[in-house]
């Protein structure tokens, strides 16, 4: 009998709390498209989305995330309070006993077709060009890396990030209309693509630096190509 794994959106609900057997499981969905058990490869519907959460203030009897997982995630989205305007939103839908009813359920293979036609959106080798420089920068190693990374950060960004970027800047194109990723898309989700590929060390840990003061003090300090973009 096949698992919950196996739909097209997994919701893992506080993921930090799965022991790393599981989490291992489901690295292997994430990445091969495919389940093993007792020696048997099951492949996995297309399409396949992951949402996880997890809760940042609880700590006892988690297990934190490797670094392989997390790579998989396309974003981290930090989530803070609602604003006023948006509680009294959720409150009011929530505590009625009317439901709404979905008026344009998307199936798989809308998905699939929108997936298609974002791809084929055109990204500028300058745009292509900048998204690697930023990443690159997250990088101690790199001879290109600002000197405030090779202070604070130990480990970087791979290349995931780079495709994140290009992958979502398509995305964000056209949810605005646009035909072309621009630099701006690149800048606006630099922070979500790269928060949880960061790893900081303890010195940046001892002055309070997160993930995204790095990631803003790039966005300031990397250059764009020369380009009108």
């Amino acid at each position: 009998v096949k698992g919950p794994i196996f739909t097209n959106i997994l919701l893992a609900d506080e993921i930090n709390r799965t022991p790393p057997k599981t989490q291992s499981s489901l690295l292997e969905a994430m990445e091969e498209r495919q389940v093993t058990a007792a020696g048997v490869t099951h492949p996995m519907s297309a399409p396949f989305f992951v949402l996880a959460t997890q809760n940042p203030i609880e700590l006892e009897g988690t297990y934190p995330l490797p670094e392989a997982q997390l790579d998989r995630f396309m974003f981290k989205i930090e989530l803070g309070y609602l604003t006023e305007e948006d509680e009294v939103k959720v409150v009011s839908s929530t505590t009625q006993t009317n439901t709404t009813a979905l008026s344009h359920p998307l199936s798989g293979e809308d998905i699939l077709e929108f997936q298609r036609i974002a791809r084929q959106v055109p990204a500028a080798e300058a745009v292509i060009q900048y998204a690697v420089r930023l990443v690159h920068a997250t990088r101690p190693q790199s001879e290109n890396a600002p000197q405030f990374v090779k202070d604070w950060v130990s480990w970087g960004a791979g290349i995931r990030a780079s495709q994140n970027l290009i992958l979502a800047g398509k995305v964000r194109a056209l949810l605005l209309g646009r035909y072309n990723v621009s630099y701006g898309d690149v800048r606006a989700l630099a922070p979500s693509v790269l928060r949880h590929r960061v790893l900081l060390n303890f010195h940046a840990e001892a002055e309070r630096i997160t993930t995204d003061d790095v990631v803003k003090r790039l966005l300031d300090e990397v250059p764009e190509p020369t380009s009108n973009l």
